[in-house]
């Protein structure tokens, strides 16, 4: 993508969503309680990468608070066929 080398409908973005980590699945490990998860996306949009991570969260045991926030940002992976999310982290946080 970079080089220009790659067409694709597609657009990069990265994601994070407000929420409350629980019992995450395996292959998850975030301290229980109040976190913001990410996310990297290929995507049609940015609502699209919306509807992907709250999708994501609840399959994973993230319960989302409603607060998200997109950007457009450079791809590490380059795009597939289909949209697709990759490189979830989860980054905890004490609350006021």
């Amino acid at each position: 993508m970079r080089y220009g080398k790659t067409k694709t409908e597609f657009k990069h973005f990265t994601v994070l969503a407000d929420g409350i980590a629980g019992d995450l699945v395996d292959g998850f490990d975030c301290k229980p309680g109040n976190a913001w998860m990410s996310i990297k996306t290929w995507s049609k949009s940015a609502d699209e990468s919306s509807e992907m991570i709250q999708f994501i969260a609840r399959q994973i045991g993230f319960e989302f608070r409603g607060k998200i926030e997109i950007y457009k940002t450079e791809p590490i992976e380059p795009p597939r066929e289909e949209p697709f999310g990759y490189g979830i982290n989860f980054k905890p946080y004490d609350s006021e």
